[in-house]
C-alpha cells in the first residue's frame, strides 16, 4: 500500500490528508494541536505521537504550514535520521528565497524538496480542474507525479525551488487586489441600495479581464507603453470620480485612493501620456 505523511492540519493540509485517505493510501498526520486531526483519524489515518514518527511512517512527506518559520520549527522538532531519504513536497507559502533555504537546508540532511504552490482552495483539492506550481528537481517530479496527482494536476515551471512560491505569490499578488476592489465596490454599491446578489452579474463581467491581460501582455513584453490606447492622465480624472464616488457614499476611499496615488505617480514621473502600462516601470524603480 502506498503511504503519505501529512504535517499541518488546517483546512489545506486536512483536504491533502483526506484526498489520500479517498485513494487508498496509507496516510499519517501530525499537527501541534492533535484534535485537529481527529476527523482523518476516524476515516483512517494514523495520528503522530511526534514528528519524528511522523517523519519515519513514510518516505515522502507533505507540509502544508502557515510559514517556513512553522516549517524549520517543526522539522527541529526531529533528528537528522529522520529527514535523511526522504521527499518532502514543500507546499507552505512563503517568499521564494525561503523556499530555496529550506530545500538547502533539507539537501544538507539527505532529504529533497519539491516547492509547491497550490492553486485551488482547500474543497478544490482532489478536483480534475486543480492545479499547483510545481518547481525543484524535475526527476523527482516525475517519480512522484502520480503521488502528486492525487491533490491536484501538476504544473511543473523548472529546477529552481524558488519558482513556484514565485508564481505563487505572483498569483496570490493579483487575486487579493482584485478581490479587495470587488469588495470596495460591493460596499459602495450597498451604501446605494443594491445588494451582491443584485449587483453580482455586473462584478462578474467587470473583472472578467482576459481581453485587458490579452492585449497588454505583448505590449508589456515588447516595451511597448505609447498612450495610443489609453493614457495615465485618463485613469489619473477616473480614478478621482471614483475617489469621491465613494466618499459621497460614506465608505471609505483609502483603497481607490491608493490606486490614484500610484497614478498620479506615473505623472510625476513623465508618464502621463503614455499608458497605464507604464506603471509596470513605475513600480519597479
Amino acid at each position: 500500500m502506498k503511504s503519505v505523511t501529512v504535517i499541518g492540519m488546517g483546512p489545506m493540509g486536512q483536504a491533502m490528508a483526506g484526498a489520500y485517505l479517498d485513494k487508498g493510501y496509507e496516510v499519517t498526520v501530525w499537527n501541534r494541536t492533535p484534535a485537529r486531526a481527529d476527523e482523518l483519524v476516524v476515516r483512517g489515518a494514523a495520528r503522530a505521537g511526534s514528528v519524528e514518527a511522523a517523519l519515519t511512517a513514510s518516505d515522502l512527506v507533505v507540509l502544508s504550514l502557515i510559514d517556513h518559520d512553522a516549517v524549520d520549527a517543526v522539522l527541529a522538532q526531529a533528528p537528522e535520521t529522520a529527514l535523511a531519504g526522504r521527499v518532502f513536497v514543500n507546499l507552505t507559502s512563503d517568499t521564494p528565497d525561503r523556499m530555496r533555504a529550506t530545500a538547502a537546508w533539507l539537501a544538507e540532511r539527505g532529504a529533497v524538496q519539491l516547492a509547491g504552490g497550490v492553486q485551488v482552495p482547500p474543497p478544490g483539492i482532489g478536483t480534475p480542474e486543480a492545479m499547483t506550481y510545481y518547481s525543484g528537481p524535475e526527476e523527482v517530479i516525475e517519480s512522484r507525479r502520480a503521488d502528486l496527482e492525487v491533490l491536484t494536476g501538476v504544473h511543473y515551471l523548472g529546477a529552481d525551488q524558488g519558482l513556484a512560491p514565485l508564481y505563487y505569490q505572483i498569483g496570490i499578488d493579483m487575486f487579493w487586489t482584485a478581490l479587495a476592489g470587488y469588495l470596495h465596490g460591493q460596499a459602495v454599491a450597498e451604501a446605494n441600495g443594491i445588494s451582491a446578489d443584485e449587483f453580482l452579474p455586473h462584478a462578474v463581467r467587470t473583472l472578467d479581464l482576459r481581453y485587458f491581460l490579452e492585449f497588454y501582455a505583448p505590449r508589456i513584453t515588447a516595451g511597448h507603453h505609447e498612450g495610443d490606447v489609453d493614457r495615465i492622465s485618463m485613469g489619473v480624472a477616473s480614478v478621482e470620480h471614483v475617489v469621491r464616488t465613494a466618499e459621497a457614499a460614506g465608505v471609505d476611499g483609502s483603497l481607490p485612493a491608493a490606486v490614484l496615488e500610484l497614478f498620479r505617480r506615473g505623472v510625476a514621473a513623465g508618464h502621463g501620456q503614455r499608458s497605464l502600462t507604464s506603471l509596470v516601470e513605475v513600480l519597479k524603480a
